[in-house]
């Protein structure tokens, strides 16, 4: 398979594992517009590969491997699509074909670079979340002083998530602040600084305040804020 192939059907099975628990092999068929046949021939080369773990009959979910390669894609469709719309001011609703086109190619320095043009864009244009980068920095402004001196930053070692993904009363350390030193002061003088342990304890519907409790003291965080604040994500399969 063309690497640009298994790409798709990484992408794609991500999707439907994060929406049905697995990707069956109609449900695959269906998005990519292709034959059952043809995706389970797929399915048993990617399984060969270590990217799936594929069952007949009961359909195909990521590895480790496989699920690293698929955020990789996503994210990159992501931040291009919002290059497409805030920047080359593409009708949206072509930026969506535009970017799937496009995600291929780009490489991990582009896409770096994208996301600091951008000013690490939160949300796609769709409303779709934007992961953040998988370098080991604090925030945006170290990765932008890494780019000015030329340095090269390791990969994180562990998969964070948004404090809004945790449920109630589970708890998780600060790994990452998505934006600038004035993003980071503000927080920092919250009390939610690189390192610090922080609990949710309740979240309101329709994107509301989050409730988090950090150093005895409970916080009503916005939404939009609170998505901001990264924390290392339990029990990840690496």
């Amino acid at each position: 398979m063309a690497q640009e192939q298994v790409e798709e059907y990484l992408e794609t099975i991500y999707d439907l594992e994060n929406r049905d628990g697995s990707a069956k092999t109609t449900a695959i068929a269906h998005c990519l517009k292709v034959a059952p046949a043809s995706v389970t021939e797929a399915l048993k080369s990617l399984s060969e590969r270590g990217l799936v773990r594929y069952e007949p009959y009961r359909g195909a979910t990521l590895t480790g491997e496989g699920r690293t390669i698929a955020t990789t894609i996503k994210r990159r469709h992501r931040l291009l699509e919002v290059f497409l719309t805030d920047i080359l001011h593409i009708n949206r609703e072509k930026v969506h074909d535009e970017a799937c086109r496009m995600e291929h190619t780009i490489s991990g320095e582009t896409e770096d670079a994208l996301c600091r043009l951008l000013e690490a864009p939160g949300r796609c244009p769709h409303g779709s979340p934007i992961d953040p980068c998988n370098r080991a920095i604090g925030d945006c402004t170290e990765c932008a002083a890494a780019a000015e001196s030329a340095a090269s930053t390791p990969p994180r070692t562990r998969n964070v998530i948004p404090i809004t993904d945790l449920g109630p009363e589970q708890q998780g350390r600060i790994a990452f602040i998505r934006g600038d030193q004035k993003v980071v002061q503000r927080l920092s003088d919250l009390g939610l600084t690189l390192g610090t342990c922080v609990a949710v304890t309740r979240k309101t519907a329709m994107e509301g305040p989050v409730e988090v409790s950090v150093r005895r003291t409970k916080l009503a965080i916005d939404h939009a804020i609170a998505e901001k604040i990264f924390v290392d994500a339990p029990g990840v399969e690496k």
